[in-house]
């Protein structure tokens, strides 16, 4: 697939008096398309405060850097400003980032995650997501780079006004289809639970074949759920039959 990235205008607002010109453009938009960054961290446990918020629109993207700046309150005026659309991918995450920073009480804010399965797209990221509605890639090359640096390189610049340029992208898509019945939802998760199942059945015969072992036959999905719900059945008999026996005897 072609490759994409945003091609406008991109700002970054490192300086305090840069502020207050960014935030007059954002409240004249009506749907905005928003990301963050933090430093990545490769220890388990060790969690760094989100370093960078950028919001586009298709013309222009702001890049926030919060390691300069902090969390302004009139930014945060933006993310409490019911009027306006705010459009994100795992948002909550995002937003409870940008509250720890400055506390607001979010409206109108959107997670596109919440949505896609409505359209039959059962993956969650945001590069499979963008590749399933327009055919194309954004790149993700520069996600794991230290967004806490004095300065943001070009890449890094173009990297985040991309992905909050394709959230914004992604949303406006949504709304021009129509939802899939739940019916057909149903039946699409069915068939994706097929394929995984499939593939797993696959490495496991691969394994026993490496060790000189035929597979056994693959059960159907239905066979699997039979087996699995005559199990669940045979545990509730178990603990029944339990329950019973303990009563017996605490009345002996």
């Amino acid at each position: 697939m072609p490759v994409v990235a945003f091609e406008g205008e991109v700002i970054v607002v490192d300086r305090e008096e840069q502020v207050a010109d960014a935030v007059a453009y954002l409240k004249q938009q009506r749907v905005l398309g928003v990301d963050t960054e933090a430093r990545p961290s490769f220890q388990r446990g060790i969690h760094y405060p989100t370093a960078l918020v950028q919001i586009a629109t298709h013309e222009r993207c702001y890049l926030f850097r919060l390691t300069h700046i902090g969390m302004p309150e009139a930014l945060a005026q933006v993310f409490a400003d019911p009027k306006i659309c705010k459009v994100g991918l795992a948002f909550k995450d995002d937003i409870n980032g940008l509250r720890r920073r400055h506390d607001f009480t979010p409206a109108n804010c959107v997670d596109v995650q919440s949505m896609v399965a409505q359209y039959g797209i059962l993956d969650m990221g945001l590069q499979k997501i963008f590749a399933i509605c327009f055919n194309k890639k954004i790149s993700k090359a520069q996600q794991l780079t230290n967004w806490e640096n004095s300065h943001l390189t070009p890449e890094q610049a173009r990297y985040a006004s991309t992905d909050a340029w394709a959230t914004l992208l992604i949303y406006e898509d949504l709304l021009a289809h129509e939802p899939l019945r739940q019916e057909e939802i149903i039946a699409l998760k069915r068939k994706d639970k097929e394929r995984m199942i499939e593939h797993q059945q696959e490495i496991q015969d691969q394994r026993l074949r490496e060790q000189g072992i035929e597979p056994p036959p693959h059960l159907t999905l239905e066979e699997r759920e039979a087996k699995q719900a005559a199990k669940r059945r045979e545990a509730r008999r178990r603990k029944r039959h339990k329950k019973r026996t303990n009563n017996v005897q605490r009345d002996k």
